[in-house]
Parts: C-alpha cells; structure tokens; sequence
C-alpha cells in the first residue's frame, strides 16, 4: 500500500506521524481542500508526465494549470500525462494519491514548481486517495528530491 511505502519514508526525518489520514477522500484539490478547511491553492497537488523512459512528476499549487508552452520549453517535448496504469506502474502511486515521495527513484525525476512558493506550508498526499501531509516549501522541495524549482504554470499569480 503507497500510504504505507510513504510512513516509512518518513520515518527516516522522525515525520512519519504527521501523515494525516482523514476520513473522506482528498483524491482532488477540492476534496483536499475542503478536508482541511483551506484554500484549494495550498494543497500541493503532483501531476505525472511521460518522458523517453519513465516518468516526470511535477508538484504543483492546486490553482494552477500547466502551461503547455512553457513545459516544451523547457522539458523539450510535449506535455503529456501517463494513463493511470502508467502512473501506478512508472511512479508506485494510484491517482489521487500520487505523491513526490517514496517514488519509483530509477525512473521518475522531480520538479517543484514556483507557484508554491507564495506559501508558508503547503499540502502535498501521502500516498492513498485520503491522505495528506503539511510541510514547508522547502521541506517538499528537499523530502521529495525534487531536481530544481521551475516554472511551468499558468493561471495562479494574482
């Protein structure tokens, strides 16, 4: 089970407690952000990308959307989501509960994107379809060994 892949990979910062399952679904921003009475910006949703051979996860305020241009830009092929069987196979993680953590490492690489950045504490999955963590910006960028900091998105500035 991911919830239980993601626990254990917490264990190794003493974190593995702050897993929050919560009793109804969080498997979309909305869902999540009603959970925790938060705006559906905070919720740090990932989205999972094909590349040549594995896979791209890009973690993402839950406002925003990816920006086709920019992604081709910068990655230098189009933006493509895996199916779902795709996501679970590559990444180790069902939609909805598809995190940045406790990853299939060999094939995936991870990106933060900067639309995050405008806040202090964020709400990233913990790997099942009812679960969640709060952690920094720079805690999600350094627990998920995400590659850099990009810029990927559109329709979150103010």
């Amino acid at each position: 089970m991911s919830i239980e892949k993601v626990k254990a990979y917490f264990q190794q910062f003493n974190r593995e407690q702050e897993v929050r399952e919560m009793p109804d679904s969080c498997a979309t921003v909305e869902l999540a952000a009603k959970a925790l009475n938060v705006i559906p910006a905070r919720i740090a949703k990932t989205m999972a990308f094909q590349k040549e051979e594995g896979a791209i996860l890009i973690v993402t305020a839950g406002d925003s959307r990816i920006d086709n241009s920019k992604f081709k830009k910068l990655f230098g092929i189009k933006a493509k989501m895996l199916s779902a069987e795709e996501v679970i196979a590559i990444v180790g993680h069902a939609p909805g509960g598809v995190c940045p953590f406790a990853v299939n490492d060999d094939k995936v690489t991870v990106y933060t994107d900067i639309s995050l950045q405008r806040f202090d504490t964020v709400f990233p999955s913990a790997g099942s379809l009812n679960s969640l963590i709060e952690l920094t910006c720079d805690e999600l960028f350094n627990f998920s060994h995400s590659k850099e900091w990009i810029d990927v998105c559109k329709d979150w500035q103010t």
